[in-house]
């Protein structure tokens, strides 16, 4: 049997033809592609989700700051919001969920072991989303893991249609972006939901991210990265409510994910992952170049007069 798709509508047709949850459609992917075993797969897939829960475990309770301070901390602070959830406006899943990705991303930047799931700078939103639901649903680690798979499809579906998870080469939109759109779709097969809902939400999630710049302070993959992840979070559970609510994306996954890549080749270049501007180019931004002993950055002249940074005779460039 061929299990392979390259676009999210063929996934969706492979489930119907098989009768089968989008997370079974990847695992017998990855069986039928690298001819491994069952057991094999789901194995792989176990180490991934046992060193997630390791990083939030940690990163709940770190203190611990990265090497220029810029993260580190506010996991803990955001957990131990969950004693007071009367002072909140967010349910107690979302405020864990933002708990999760925030330890995920702050492990990374302290130099600890992640998942980058799909990348190091996008790494917090999924375990952040699925976790914190599974402990709210009391799911099973079988349905855990399987959460993890349909995450994972979705990602497949993005890359095999033309899509990137590079903030390089896309902006943000196609790293915490592609992200909340694979946590979105795990976390609505962890629901119950159908695999037509699960790609429902991870449309709705990946509209919503559109044209997010990639401007990390310093070239560092710490401000805005971390608490990107976690605010993105929020957006995965939103859209997997809206999801099996019944609210429909009028334009289909794979369309969403073709007019992220058209934003891509119109981004300037100082708002993919070059930190030459948005918030990168900040006073802020530039005062923690000269910490780090560089030279500050100055936009790019493709970028014209909108990203240049505003005149200001004590800022030194």
């Amino acid at each position: 049997m061929n299990y392979q798709f390259k676009n999210c509508a063929e996934l969706v047709t492979l489930c119907k033809q098989h009768k089968l949850p989008i997370s079974q459609i990847a695992a017998r992917r990855e069986m039928e592609l690298f001819k491994k075993s069952r057991a094999n797969v789901r194995n792989s897939m176990k180490r991934v989700r046992n060193v997630m829960r390791e990083a939030i475990r940690k990163g709940v309770r770190s203190t611990s700051k990265s090497t220029y301070g810029l993260s580190g901390g506010d996991a803990a602070k955001t957990f131990r919001g969950l004693r007071r959830m009367g002072k909140l406006l967010h349910s107690k899943v979302a405020v864990r969920a933002m708990a999760y990705a925030l330890a995920t991303n702050e492990q990374n930047a302290c130099m600890e072991r992640i998942v980058a799931f799909p990348t190091a700078g996008g790494s917090g939103v999924i375990p952040g989303v699925l976790f914190s639901t599974a402990e709210h649903m009391k799911s099973s680690k079988r349905r855990l893991l399987n959460a993890m798979f349909t995450a994972s499809a979705i990602g497949v579906a993005i890359l095999e249609h033309d899509g990137t998870f590079s903030a390089a080469k896309a902006g943000c939109q196609a790293e915490v972006g592609t992200a909340t759109a694979m946590a979105a779709a795990g976390v609505t097969e962890m629901r119950g939901g159908t695999p037509e809902q699960c790609v429902n939400a991870a449309a709705l999630a990946l509209k919503n991210m559109l044209g997010l710049a990639c401007d990390p302070l310093g070239g560092l993959v710490e401000v805005p990265c971390v608490k990107r992840n976690a605010l993105a979070a929020m957006t995965a559970i939103g859209a997997s409510d809206l999801s099996l609510l019944g609210v429909e994306s009028f334009v289909p996954m794979d369309e969403v994910l073709q007019a992220m890549m058209s934003i891509a080749s119109n981004m300037p270049e100082g708002i993919r992952e070059t930190a030459l501007g948005g918030l990168a180019v900040t006073p802020t931004g530039c005062a923690l170049c000269r910490k780090m002993q560089g030279k500050p950055p100055s936009p790019p002249p493709s970028q014209g007069g909108n990203l240049s940074l505003p005149k200001n005779k004590n800022l030194s460039l």
